[in-house]
């Protein structure tokens, strides 16, 4: 988890300075094109079938899907705001998620959460105020990955338990790059600046390789975490890829967050810590209330 909180935000910067010369829409291209490739012998080398059933496919669509806006607007938004401000406010996604399970899936959820959660997107107003001020209405678009973003986790909760990782990552990769180019194709004309069909040229090449490759690498790193330690034990490491992506924004592009924009943060990271917290309490207490296995029977004889 460690390892994809440090690699993670290496997306972030190869994308923002891909963006210096080519659309978000390219990048995002690039990215599924260069994931697909990456993790394809990694499917052949574990052998693992490429089929799939009704169900799944559809789950698997929805994914790509999800993705291909949760990629476009985040990279849409790095193009012109720091980085660390950008992951802050889609930093959200946590309490979306936690909102969508209550009001969508019946989950319970207690007053305290939800609570919590108003006091997250509380947090969020802080960044987004001065960079609304800043940036206009590309301000908003990390909330839009955060709300495509929590959805993709919840389909992706679903799909966990019919698909393994790795081909889910590389089925997710080759379709979501078979839906944005055609986007591009057909809407690189009309005047939106992120859909803009521009080919990269010299040193653009790297960065937009380097957005596949670091989202390859670091999903990579995050998928063998959640298979070695529960999601409530990694979740409070998460936090850290603002900080680094705060270092990273700093060192690469000189952005370094205003006292404004890291009160936010703190506020987000706070609340987030907290709801991780109550979820910790609740699990311990449906636990407790589970009655015990029934006892084995005695062996024969004796």
């Amino acid at each position: 988890m460690l390892a994809f909180c440090i690699t993670a935000p290496l997306i972030d910067v190869t994308a923002k300075l891909a963006t210096e010369t080519v659309s978000a829409g390219v990048v995002t291209l690039g990215r599924f094109v260069v994931q697909a490739l990456c993790m394809a012998p990694i499917v052949i080398f574990m052998g693992l079938g490429l089929g799939m059933g009704r169900e799944v496919r559809v789950l698997v669509l929805a994914r790509a899907g999800v993705s291909v806006l949760a990629t476009v607007t985040f990279v849409g938004a790095l193009s012109v705001m720091p980085i660390a401000d950008a992951l802050a406010i889609a930093f959200i996604d946590a309490f979306i998620l936690l909102l969508l399970g209550r009001f969508w899936f019946g989950e319970v959820v207690g007053p305290r959460r939800i609570a919590a959660s108003v006091v997250g997107f509380g947090g969020s107003l802080l960044v987004i105020q001065p960079a609304f001020a800043n940036f206009g209405l590309v301000a908003l678009l990390p909330v839009a990955t955060a709300v495509t973003f929590a959805l993709y986790m919840l389909i992706t909760r679903g799909l966990s338990r019919r698909m393994h990782p790795v081909a889910m990552q590389f089925h997710t990769a080759w379709i979501a790059a078979l839906m944005t180019a055609p986007l591009l194709w057909t809407l690189g004309g009309s005047g939106l600046p992120g859909l803009a069909p521009i080919r990269p040229e010299g040193i653009a090449w790297v960065w937009v390789v380097g957005v596949g490759l670091s989202a390859s690498v670091s999903h990579m790193f995050i998928t063998y975490a959640l298979r070695l330690a529960p999601a409530a034990t990694l979740a409070p490491l998460h936090y850290l890829e603002i900080a680094v992506a705060a270092l990273f924004g700093y060192l690469v592009f000189d952005d370094f967050p205003d006292a404004t924009t890291w009160a936010g943060i703190a506020v987000i990271i706070s609340a987030g810590l907290y709801i991780i917290h109550r979820e910790r309490l609740a699990e311990r207490a449906l636990r407790a209330e589970a009655p015990p296995p029934p006892p084995r029977d005695a062996p024969a004889g004796g």
